[in-house]
């Protein structure tokens, strides 16, 4: 089993004693189950979200005020968050919400931003990444999009190479040096942004896939929170690239 989310990993069914499938006692882990749970996380996020954009002003001529608190706290705290729930799975059930609230911070505050300059481009951004979402739901189920071992492989292997970008690029902007090309509106930096969309939206695939392994293996029930959760940290980086990539678009306008 391999998911190249890295919240979703080889040994999260795992016992990390003897190396066998973490079964649960008296109830498993169920596919409505999860489904259910990454519903609520996502009307978690939309509330918080809703909140910290509608305490953010925007100015007459576009300028953005108030969205720092909600921008750095809300990310931060998620990292944070994410950070508990990798590493302490059986405390999904409450790091699990707590990530979706503080993530919904840190997605109005950089909604509104990228809404201020380019208007309407979140509801495009939700549109699209729910689109891709059920989209690619669909195609797992019917099984036109399947998870072999050399799909896995490759989605995985792209998405470490796009975090050594990101990461490179973290790096380098502290010392006021800019990666050339890929942020930048041309057609390599579209290009780029379009590469990073589609191995954040077969980041699901592989998503669904491992979620559906821990339901046949039969998982504990509080893996449900932790399914949902990883569901969510592939959806918000969907999300983020897609705003990405539409205002590359429209600054070329």
């Amino acid at each position: 089993m391999r998911s190249g989310n890295p919240a979703l990993k080889e040994s999260t069914f795992l016992d990390l004693g003897s190396g066998a499938v973490v079964r649960g006692s008296d109830q498993a882990m169920s596919l409505n189950g999860t489904v259910n749970k990454t519903g609520f996380l996502l009307l978690l996020t939309v509330l918080t979200a809703s909140f910290a954009w509608n305490q953010i002003e925007i100015g007459p001529r576009g300028q953005v005020s108030g969205a720092s608190l909600y921008l750095w706290g809300g990310l931060i705290g998620g990292l944070i968050m994410s950070l508990v729930t990798t590493f302490k799975k059986e405390w999904s059930p409450i790091t699990a919400p707590l990530y979706a609230l503080l993530e919904g911070f840190f997605l109005g505050a950089i909604s509104s931003i990228f809404e201020a300059r380019f208007p309407g481009i979140v509801i495009q951004a939700v549109m699209l990444t729910f689109g891709t979402l059920f989209a690619l739901l669909a195609a797992y189920r019917t099984g036109l999009i399947k998870a072999t071992e050399n799909f896995k492989l490759g989605v995985v292997a792209a998405t470490g190479g796009i975090a050594l970008v990101y990461l490179a690029s973290i790096v380098l902007r502290m010392f006021n040096i800019e990666i050339p090309y890929i942020h930048q509106s041309g057609i390599i930096g579209i290009g780029f942004s379009l590469f990073v969309v589609v191995v954040a939206a077969l980041n699901l695939v592989l998503d669904f896939d491992f979620i559906e392994t821990g339901v046949e293996q039969g998982a504990p029930k509080y893996m449900e929170w932790y399914g949902a959760f990883g569901l969510m940290v592939t959806l918000v980086w969907l999300y983020i690239e897609f705003l990405r990539l539409l205002s590359k678009l429209q600054s070329r306008n």
